[in-house]
């Protein structure tokens, strides 16, 4: 009979330079290790109740299985208070599956994130060190060319235009965003009784060059000026190193 644990809490490592990214949907993968067949399902959440639906429906989806090991990170954005990290090792030895889970998440820079390995035993025993190597192979093999998003800060950017100049400061913003590819996006357009507001979202970096090009297509009428910061999340190109 399968037994229950109590969720391993684990304090969240000292912030660092590192990225951070999450899954751009949900993926999954097999991995066989000596008879034993081991499912890893990948899910990006934005709540641990979210997290803990998706870990009763795969448990309700395979409950031929011997075990449903699973980690969960989330950041302080998704849960409102502190970022939470959490492993659950469901019946196999303390250590050898929740936490390697947990460790892969983590050394791919993985935040609001599930990872839920599913096992079924083969009949040959693995030991500890087998199915630490295991669990945390499942987990590195679904993340292998799995598409990720990276979480980066943006700038906020307005740049107020009578409507006469709509046309040209749209046509002239979305060409100098194009150019910069992600670091740079039109977010919208919105109109009001003296004109238009067009908000932008652009990496801070960028925000010396929008106001230099600003200035030579408007002949120097039109200044952005940065309402505020905030996060968004941006493709990972497939070739970047993880």
């Amino acid at each position: 009979m399968e037994s229950e644990e109590t969720p391993t809490e684990t304090s969240p490592p000292p912030s660092g330079p590192a990225p951070v990214r999450t899954l751009a949907r949900p993926v999954e993968d097999e991995l066989i290790e000596k008879k034993s067949r081991f499912l890893a399902q990948l899910h990006p959440v934005s709540s641990t109740e979210e997290a803990d639906a998706l870990l009763r429906a795969a448990r309700a989806a395979h409950p031929g299985a011997r075990h449903h090991c699973s980690a969960l990170v989330l950041s302080e954005q998704a849960t409102g208070s502190g970022p939470v990290q959490r492993s659950n090792d469901d019946g196999e030895p303390s250590g050898t599956a929740g936490m390697p889970i947990l460790q892969a998440l983590l050394h791919a820079d993985l935040t609001d994130t599930l990872a839920i390995v599913v096992r079924w035993f083969g009949g040959v025993k693995l030991g500890a060190g087998g199915l630490v190597r295991a669990y945390t192979a499942a987990v590195e093999q679904a993340l292998d060319g799995a598409p990720l998003l990276e979480r980066v800060q943006r700038s906020e950017i307005a740049l107020e235009v009578p409507f006469t100049d709509v046309g040209l400061a749209e046509n002239a913003v979305r060409h100098w965003a194009d150019v910069h590819g992600a670091a740079a996006e039109v977010h919208a357009t919105e109109y009001a009784e003296a004109g238009a507001r067009l908000r932008l979202l652009i990496d801070p970096a960028l925000a010396e060059d929008l106001d230099q090009d600003v200035a030579a297509w408007s002949q120097g009428r039109f200044v952005p000026r940065e309402i505020g910061r905030r996060s968004a999340d941006v493709p990972v190109p497939p070739s970047t190193p993880r």
